[in-house]
């Protein structure tokens, strides 16, 4: 039998029978015309308190940290790819409701020496990172549960991030739960990266059970878990279905506390439109290309206009060679207009107006 606070968070990971509505567009219920929230004005016309909460959401390349964040906030703001660092750079992701506003820091992938030498990373890419949780109240780790090979211990480099902020509280986000096939893997899963400490958790307590004097003799014996015994919650999530998520929200908008907000009720990322369509297309570059082709190549804007709340936007694509300047475009450029449909339709949704994009291809030092 499972203890109960292990079955109530088997029970937050079960599918809830109503259906989520994967909406990026702002709901307009939620805010006057004037930028400021509806429901944080009393009926007598007095503005009530503003609140302010930040979050730093750290974890492993391709956890699933910038679909996560697209979800909770109800708005693509974050480009999402199949590949490891798509993120490059912190970015703002804002939710703005009631009296509340929530920040959430997209960050980069945390990884080792190695790692960086391999993709060519700067020092910044992990400082940034650090960076973020300095300027935050809590940190939110994200640990994909699908990957075999790391769902059973904490990454390294992520557990010294934790120690060296162990002051700033921090939450478990268990991602893409809906992978899984056995509940038994999902406790293995929640006891490894806690070091089987679920009674640190808030608002749990472990009944501990009977035994013996050899039991617990081979008990104290058994090495440490790879894990952090701190977390002051677990969340099981799919970021995909939306399974979760509410809770989440629910969870970091408890903890925000009184203070002005730092962005107008009507913004959802700190990010210009310009940086937003270069990035989304190094993503689709990331997920239409193999290997390390993707990596090799610089994508930069030459044109952006907003006429009338229709976008107009040319970027160039710069390529190391003209193989790799072939491999792009593919056959009678056949899969550079299959990105730039995609681009096209994530740009759609981020900016919820009609976007027209050409994406152009040149090769580094020559002239086209």
């Amino acid at each position: 039998m499972f203890d109960k606070p292990l079955l109530i968070l088997f029970r937050r990971a079960l599918p809830r029978t109503s259906s989520w509505c994967r909406s990026f567009a702002v709901k307009p219920s939620e805010h006057v015309p004037d930028g400021r929230p509806d429901a944080g004005v009393s009926p007598a016309g007095q503005s009530t308190s503003e609140k302010l909460i930040k979050v730093a959401i750290i974890g492993v390349p391709n956890a699933g940290k910038s679909t996560l964040i697209n979800h909770l906030i109800d708005h693509r703001v974050c480009p999402t790819s199949m590949k490891v660092h798509t993120t490059r750079a912190v970015s703002k992701a804002i939710h703005s409701r009631s009296n509340s506003q929530i920040i959430l820091f997209d960050t980069p992938g945390l990884v080792g020496e190695k790692e960086m030498k391999k993709h060519q990373l700067d020092s910044g890419f992990v400082s940034s990172c650090r960076h973020a949780i300095q300027n935050s109240h809590l940190i939110g780790v994200v640990h994909d549960v699908s990957n075999t090979w790391t769902r059973n211990a904490l990454n390294p480099v992520l557990l010294e991030v934790l120690k060296a902020h162990a002051s700033i509280p921090s939450f478990l986000i268990l991602n893409k739960i809906d992978t899984l096939k056995s509940k038994r893997i999902l406790l293995d899963i929640v006891k490894n990266v806690t070091n089987n400490r679920l009674e640190s958790i808030k608002n749990y307590s472990i009944r501990k059970r009977k035994s013996t004097d050899k039991q617990e003799e081979v008990s104290r014996k058994a090495p440490e878990a790879e894990g952090w015994p701190h977390f002051s919650e677990i969340f099981m999530v799919s970021a995909m279905t939306g399974d979760g998520l509410k809770e989440i929200m629910s969870f970091v908008q408890s903890h925000a506390k009184t203070g002005p907000w730092e962005h107008l009720a009507t913004e959802h990322t700190d990010q210009t439109p310009e940086e937003l369509i270069v990035q989304s297309v190094r993503a689709r570059l990331l997920d239409y290309l193999p290997q390390e082709i993707p990596y090799l190549l610089q994508t930069e804007l030459e044109f952006y206009e907003n006429i009338k709340g229709k976008i107009f936007a040319s970027a160039v694509v710069t390529c190391p060679s003209e193989r790799l300047e072939r491999l792009v475009c593919g056959e009678a450029n056949g899969k550079l207009r299959q990105i730039t449909e995609r681009v096209t339709s994530d740009l759609i949704e981020t900016f919820a107006g009609p976007v027209s994009l050409t994406i152009a291809t040149r090769i580094k030092g020559k002239e086209k």
